[in-house]
This record gives C-alpha cells, sequence and structure tokens, in this order.
C-alpha cells in the first residue's frame, strides 16, 4: 500500500504544479460582490415588442369568439366603487437625474454594485484606490465566514443581506507590481450577496463610495475589465 501511495502523489505533484496550485502558504483575500437587483422590470427592446404585438395578433385570428352576452357580463365585473385608477411609478428618479451614485434609488431596471474608495488590501502604502468590500483570511471557519466578516465591516448589520451560495463566483491570482517590492502575491476570492428589502444603507470604514451598474463598474478598473466583463453576468 505504501508504494502504492507513493506512485499516486508522484502523478499528482506534477499536475498541480502545471495547473498553478501551490502547497506553500498564500494570503488570502475575500472580496464581496453586494448586488442590488432590478426594482421594476426592464423596457423590452422595439424589435423583440414588435414581435410581440405581431405574436398576439397572429393567434387573436384563432381564438374562439364568445357569446356578445357573455362578454357584456364579465365587462360589467369589478367596476364598482372600489376600482382605482393604476398610475405606474416613473423609471427614472431624482438620483438619476443628478447622476447620484451613492443612492440606491437609480437605475431601477438595472443591477447595481457597491464600490468603495480607501485603503485596499495590496495596494500601495498610503495610496487609496476603489475596491468591492473585503478582508484578508485569518482565522474564519470558512472563506465565505471572511466575507460576510468583510461586508458587515462595511454596512453593519447582515439581517438585510443575503449570500448566494458558498462557494466564491471567481477567484484572480493578483501579482504585485513594480513600485510594490516586497509583496508577495495572493489570491482574490468573490462571492455574491445580495440586497434585502432595503433602500439605503450607512456604508463606512471607507473615504467614498458608489453605486454603479456594470458598464459603470468596469469604467473603475480599466485594467482588470475583461475578467469582471466575465464574472459578472447581467
Amino acid at each position: 500500500m505504501g508504494c502504492i501511495a507513493k506512485m499516486k502523489m508522484s502523478l499528482i505533484r506534477p499536475l498541480l504544479t502545471r495547473r498553478g496550485f501551490s502547497t506553500s502558504s498564500e494570503n488570502l483575500v475575500a472580496s464581496v460582490l453586494f448586488e442590488r437587483l432590478p426594482v421594476v422590470i426592464p423596457k423590452v427592446d422595439p424589435v423583440v415588442y414588435a414581435f410581440q404585438e405581431f405574436s398576439f395578433r397572429w393567434r387573436q385570428q384563432y381564438e374562439r369568439r364568445y357569446p356578445d352576452e357573455f362578454l357584456d357580463k364579465s365587462d360589467a365585473r369589478g367596476k364598482g366603487d372600489y376600482q382605482i385608477d393604476y398610475v405606474p411609478a416613473p423609471r427614472i428618479t431624482e438620483a438619476d437625474k443628478n447622476n447620484d451614485r451613492k443612492s440606491l434609488q437609480r437605475a431601477l431596471d438595472r443591477r447595481l454594485y457597491l464600490l468603495l474608495y480607501g485603503d485596499a488590501y495590496g495596494a500601495p502604502s498610503g495610496k487609496p484606490m476603489w475596491h468591492f468590500p473585503e478582508k484578508v483570511y485569518e482565522s474564519e471557519e470558512t472563506m465565505r465566514k471572511c466575507a460576510e466578516s468583510a461586508l458587515k465591516s462595511v454596512i453593519g448589520d447582515l439581517s438585510n443581506t443575503y449570500f448566494v451560495g458558498n462557494a466564491p463566483m471567481a477567484h484572480m491570482v493578483v501579482q504585485p507590481t513594480e513600485d510594490q517590492s516586497g509583496c508577495t502575491p495572493f489570491k482574490r476570492f468573490f462571492y455574491k450577496s445580495q440586497v434585502i428589502d432595503k433602500d439605503e444603507y450607512d456604508v463606512g470604514k471607507c473615504k467614498d463610495f458608489v453605486w454603479v451598474t456594470k458598464d459603470e463598474l468596469l469604467e473603475y478598473f480599466p485594467e482588470q475589465a475583461e475578467f469582471f466583463n466575465k464574472m459578472i453576468i447581467s
């Protein structure tokens, strides 16, 4: 049995090396993609709307015709004093008009993501930058717990949040830049959490923050835009 175990390990080590895994201790960072889902249904594309309208009219010519007496009775229903007029809420809010990126009341038909401006792990000392809520893994039971701690340190109570799954949605290996001599590479794991029944959060532990759409988010990370464009599906 000992010989077989040694043979298995000799086969596994080359695979670990080729795939980029390492058994040495590395810094691990949990980052949270904190997401607000769309509040209203996105507008239908004109081409899609035209096709739906055509399909509806095409099906109508083959529908069964009900007697006029039946239709008259059905039309009479719901015309009492309790009937109210439906007025849709505006899609464009004051936050949209003022480009207030600190507000969750903007881009109601899009997903929004929280970005922080301040000290970030792996950044040059004393140089603030835009980043996601994050925390270096220490003694937490799991990386998911580490991600929860990262978000909690920024918004406080997590009762109005929902973490999607226990596994990270993506990860990246960050290499030190030329002005970061002495720093070692580290792995950043991304976890998704969502806003639940909340219009505003008291965001702290940063110099500034914004709620941005995916397109706007990519502008904050030009060097990693390709990575985030593939990671965020919206």
